[in-house]
């Protein structure tokens, strides 16, 4: 079962972004199991490589309510309590999960990006779980470290399309090149089961998978005390069309359960 260290709790505050190892290492066949069911049969799935790019890279999201095995992971591991000391919240509440499989030769990287800004929710006790289900090395998550303590975000983009996300250029930093300007990377060889803890705004991506096996990830998404409903000036991902709320209240927690601590 994965433990969490002052140390560890320190350095995911100070840089964003930390590395759990082992936290779902007794979950691993459930969690394949539940990516199997979802890539059998999915309901969000997004483009995201053009015509002739070479490979597969499977990407779905917000399948918690209908595939048993990402349910039990998420109300019975160790996640919400590891979420809630990086956080620094007794409360924990659930985002959503979301599954990313790059297969062998899909050699396009996914660009670097903040999540935070094509979310509807804002907040400093937020935290996001990336974890592989086979062995990585080079397609493993990079994170720079202390981006998510920037002033301001990083632009938003359409990946497909390569076009700006949201109008209003000047209220973003545009998106940098991390290796070009000597950014500080942090990135692991993993196991399954081990995952990478991510602030919302942190910056990170991924390298193409050159390998002769599939890289298959689970992702989880949990906010705390202070997170609150935001507008956005265009559409969210993921979108929750109907959902009702109003700037500055919590996540509904008929859609978003609340995991930890729900007074």
């Amino acid at each position: 079962m994965a433990t969490v260290t002052e140390e560890m709790v320190e350095t995911y505050r100070r840089d964003g972004v930390v590395l759990v190892k082992g936290l779902w290492a007794d979950w691993v066949e459930m969690l394949r199991a539940g990516v199997a069911r979802n890539m059998a049969s999915p309901t969000q799935e997004m483009p995201t490589l053009k015509p002739g790019e070479a490979g597969r890279f499977f990407d779905d999201y917000c399948n918690w309510t209908r595939i048993p095995e990402f349910a039990a992971v998420i109300r019975q591991s160790a996640a919400v309590e590891v979420a809630a000391a990086l956080m620094g919240s007794e409360r924990v509440q659930l985002f959503h999960d979301h599954v990313l499989v790059k297969e062998p030769a899909t050699t396009k990287p996914t660009p670097w990006h903040t999540d935070g800004p094509y979310y509807f929710v804002e907040g400093r006790q937020v935290v996001s779980f990336w974890s592989p289900l086979d062995p990585v090395k080079q397609a493993s998550l990079r994170c720079v470290a202390g981006s998510h303590r920037w002033p301001k975000d990083v632009l938003q983009t359409r990946w497909m399309a390569e076009t700006n996300f949201y109008p209003g250029e000047h209220d973003y930093i545009p998106v940098p090149d991390p290796e070009a300007e000597g950014m500080d990377i942090r990135e692991w060889e993993m196991e399954p089961g081990d995952a990478v803890a991510f602030h919302f705004r942190t910056l990170h991506g991924t390298r193409g998978n050159h390998a002769a096996t599939r890289r298959r990830a689970f992702s989880l998404r949990l906010v705390g005390e202070d997170a609150r409903y935001v507008e956005r000036p265009g559409p969210t991902s993921p979108p929750f069309p109907g959902h009702g709320m109003m700037p500055g209240e919590r996540l509904r927690e008929d859609w978003f359960p609340v995991l930890r601590g729900g007074v």
